[in-house]
């Protein structure tokens, strides 16, 4: 009995061991697999749509190995390549097109924070989150969210509401608003306009710019970055409204590298060709990106979103697209 017992403890010791290495190679592989999808979005043969797409599925079929360090490099990532654009434009363009989105911007972050105070009593949307969605529309989505979540003491759960909203309305925008454009017959001037107003992440601003072209490229990434600086005073405004700690804000750093590299790339012809350079692994780095994303958005968390934010969100998001666009046609 003492020996059948010892070779059946030996037994399950055995298969204990080997479910702990195949579970070790498991994670091994998918790391690997990881690891080559991420290059892979590297080169130019992926776009940024399919990109966001790729990351979802391998997130949903498989999981992600680097779930913690992922979202970390996602920000980083799309930090240096928002930055690194900044070598691929000129200084007189961007001044043009800033001034020209400004005005329009201003309108339709008042807009929608007006319509997201009305919309979230009927829906019931508590005052936080709604205050944290309208913010991701009206500004720049997910860093918005993260910007301004502190100042207003929001919870996780509001916070993650607010982000899964958010996400999920970036991600269709991603596929929708090119063939929106064109089937809308839009030029490349107006597309990067209307992408930069009406989607929410400046990554999915400047994936769906990219898509439509280089012109819209560029238009995009400069009014996108313009309409980001309103987290500051939307963050200090937050701080009066919520009576809370303005010490907890955040600045946007990296426009302001954005715009070093920019007026380098204007007024300094050693640049040149290295800008050139730049520019396009900035390109490569912000499909990457998009790939970490689409990771990072699971089933469970979308569906722990709830229908009354993602409601508020969607209403607030079709009302900024539809009237940003009829602004735009008729410019």
């Amino acid at each position: 009995m003492i020996g059948d017992a010892c070779l059946g403890s030996v037994s399950l010791h055995k298969e204990l061991q080997l479910m702990q290495t195949q579970g070790i190679q498991k994670q091994q592989v998918q790391k690997v697999l990881f690891i080559a999808a991420l290059l892979a979005c590297a080169t130019p043969y992926v776009s940024a749509p399919v990109a966001l797409l790729g990351g979802f599925l391998f997130s949903h079929a498989w999981g992600h190995p680097f779930p913690g360090l992922g979202r970390k490099a996602t920000n980083w990532l799309l930090k240096a390549s928002v930055v690194g654009l900044g070598f691929g434009m000129d200084l007189q363009q961007a001044l043009r097109v800033g001034q020209e989105g400004v005005e329009l911007a201003l309108a339709s972050i008042v807009a929608v924070f007006a319509l997201g105070f009305l919309v979230s009593g009927v829906l019931h949307v508590s005052r936080r989150t709604a205050h944290l969605v309208a913010s991701g529309t009206a500004i720049c989505g997910g860093s918005a969210i993260a910007a301004v979540a502190p100042v207003v003491n929001a919870s996780e759960k509001e916070i993650s509401v607010a982000l899964g909203t958010v996400f999920l309305l970036n991600a269709v925008a991603l596929f929708v608003f090119p063939a929106a454009g064109h089937l809308l017959d839009l030029t490349q001037h107006q597309f990067g306009l209307w992408s930069a107003i009406a989607i929410h992440d400046t990554s999915s601003v400047i994936g769906a710019a990219a898509t439509y072209g280089q012109e819209a490229l560029q238009v995009a990434t400069t009014v996108k970055l313009a309409r980001a600086l309103w987290i500051v005073p939307v963050a200090l405004v937050s701080t009066l409204v919520f009576k809370s700690d303005a010490r907890k804000m955040t600045f946007p750093w990296f426009i302001g590298l954005f715009v070093i590299a920019l007026l380098a790339n204007s007024y300094f012809s050693f640049v040149g060709q290295l800008g050139v350079q730049v520019a396009a692994w900035a390109k490569s780095g912000l499909v990457v990106t998009l790939f970490l994303v689409g990771a990072d958005l699971s089933v469970e968390n979308l569906k722990a979103v709830g229908w009354r934010p993602l409601a508020l969100g969607v209403i607030l998001w079709a009302f900024v697209s539809v009237a940003s666009l009829l602004v735009i046609l008729h410019l």
